[in-house]
Order: structure tokens, then sequence, then C-alpha cells
């Protein structure tokens, strides 16, 4: 039996949830639903107060991803949702993604189609990244950036050190999830238009999301992002060399740079690999002393019951 924390993060969104909430505890009465408000300067969590939902509120604006760690922190349900706190994201979903955790999934992701997307901008951006995350992990990635999704609680915070702060949790989160060797499953999904005005800059967040293509890269398999840029330098440097080798006779100094940089390259792609797999063992004996610790206290607890039953006796 599972016990169920919907976690939104939330920033001005006071419109949209006046209408989100009451739907959400309708289909969901016995969810525990909390909201991360994320320094709103609007009437957000005195909206939350009123609907009686948990509200855990940050003195200043973190990030979405520094909402998400904190809901999570707070959460005590053993299955963890997360979904957008403007209206984007449908209760009546819910329970299709809990069937894909019932069937013993440990993550299940709702999939946007074309028609969900909300510019042809951003459309063709989720695109690019969904089959460069496909590539390096081996696995169909339908959508890396959706932030609706439910997944198991104690894997879920394995990776919260590994979260950042911005937008970018559904990516790394997926990655390291993949990554760890467990299960994640795609559910399709249709999201109306937003309520309200959306966060995101399309000049600003266009550059940052270039950047976590990279980092979807270096978080999962870094020698799958480097390899074919080392090659690439290194059939430039060929190419070049044998050029000036038949027309002039000579190995020039742009030759040897480039074969340079090739090998520059493939090497920074091995170190990274070799911290990948640091990073990850460390989250594995983080969560086995997690559970050893758990176990002694469990054991400290019985051992002074034994003694304060054998002091009853002797009295």
């Amino acid at each position: 039996m599972y016990t169920l924390s919907i976690i939104l993060p939330a920033k001005n969104e006071a419109e949209g949830l006046k209408s989100f909430l009451p739907r959400l505890r309708k289909q969901q009465p016995d969810a525990e639903i909390i909201v991360v408000n994320d320094g709103s300067t609007d009437s957000t969590a005195e909206v939350c107060l009123s609907n009686g939902v948990i509200v855990v509120t940050h003195p200043y604006s973190m990030g979405n991803g520094a909402a998400i760690k904190s809901g999570a922190r707070h959460a005590s349900g053993n299955i963890l949702v997360f979904m957008d706190a403007d209206g984007q994201h449908q209760p009546e979903d819910i329970p299709r993604l809990l069937t894909h955790l019932n069937n013993g999934y440990d993550m299940a992701v709702g999939a946007r189609d074309g028609d969900s997307q909300a510019s042809k901008a951003r459309g063709f951006g989720n695109t690019l990244y969904n089959r460069l995350a496909s590539y390096i992990t081996e696995h169909e990635v339908k959508d890396l950036t959706s932030g609706f999704r439910a997944v198991k609680a104690d894997k879920f915070k394995e990776f919260l050190h590994l979260l950042p702060n911005g937008f970018s949790y559904p990516t790394t989160s997926t990655m390291a999830f993949f990554r760890s060797g467990y299960s994640v499953v795609y559910e399709p999904i249709t999201t109306p238009k937003r309520i309200g005005r959306s966060h995101l800059n399309v000049m600003r967040d266009g550059v940052r999301f270039m950047l976590i293509i990279f980092k979807i890269g270096t978080l999962h398999s870094p020698l799958k992002l480097f390899l074919p840029i080392s090659l690439a330098f290194f059939t430039t440097a060929m190419a070049y060399y044998s050029y000036t080798f038949f027309s002039e006779g000579r190995f020039t100094n742009m030759s040897g740079l480039l074969f340079t940089t090739s090998v520059l390259v493939f090497l920074i792609g091995l170190v990274s690999e070799q911290i990948t797999s640091l990073v990850y063992q460390y989250a594995s004996l983080n969560k086995k002393e997690i559970k050893s610790t758990a176990g002694n206290s469990i054991n400290i607890k019985n051992s002074k019951e034994e003694i304060r039953n054998q002091l009853d006796q002797n009295i």
C-alpha cells in the first residue's frame, strides 16, 4: 500500500491555483498536497492555505529545481507526484501514472504530444533534447523536460544533491534514473494552455537549454558526447594533413593543433566518465549508509527495550 505526496512548485500562480487546487483535491482526496511557494509576490500562499494544503515558503525565489527539492524533503509519502501549478497538468491523469508504478516501474513521466508544446521553438528544442537523450541512454526518451511525473520517493531522494536549482530538474532526474538502472516509462498526455504568464525567457533560457544538452551527456555517459567530437577533430586533422602533405610536402602547425585537440577532448571525456561513475557510486553508498543508520537505530531501540525489561524483571 502506498502513500501519496503531490508536490507543486509555484511562483506567482495564485490565479491558476484558485481553480486547480479544488480539482486536485477532488481527484486525490487522501493525498498529501504540498505547494512550495518560491518567493511569490502575489497571494499564492493565501490561496493555498484557504484550500487546506501544506505550504512551504521560500523567503525569495530560489528556482523551480530548488522548490522541487524542498517539496521532496517535506513530503512524507512513499510515492511522489510532481506537477506544475499553472494548470497545464491534469489531475485526472495521475492514476494513469500511478498504475505504471504499481506495475513495477520506478518512475512514470507524462509525455506531451506535439499539440501540447508552448510554441514551435519550444517543441523543436524538446525534440532535440529527446533525440540526444535517446542516443546517450540507448532508451527511447519521449519527453525529457516534462515536469509531470510520479516516482518512488526513496529512489528520487537519492539524487537530490544532483538536481539543479533552475528549470532542468526533469532532465537531471530522468538521466540519473537511466544511469542508475532504474526503470522509466512514458505515459502520453495532453496539456491545455497554461493559466497566467510563463516564467521562461526564449533568449535567456535558450542559451541555458543548450548548456543542458551538454550536461545530459556528461551526466549519463560523457564518452558518448566527447568521443564523436574527438573523432571530428581527428578526421579534420587527417584531412588537412593529407592536403598539406600532397600540396606542400610538409606537416603544418594547424595539423598538429588539430591532432592535439582531438587527444585532449578524448582525455577530458575519459576523465569525465570516471567522475560520473564516482558520483553515482557515492549516491549508491549514501543510500546504503542511510539504510544502515536506520537499521542501527532500530537495533539500539530494541536493545534499550530489552535492558528495560530485564530491569523490570529484577525489580
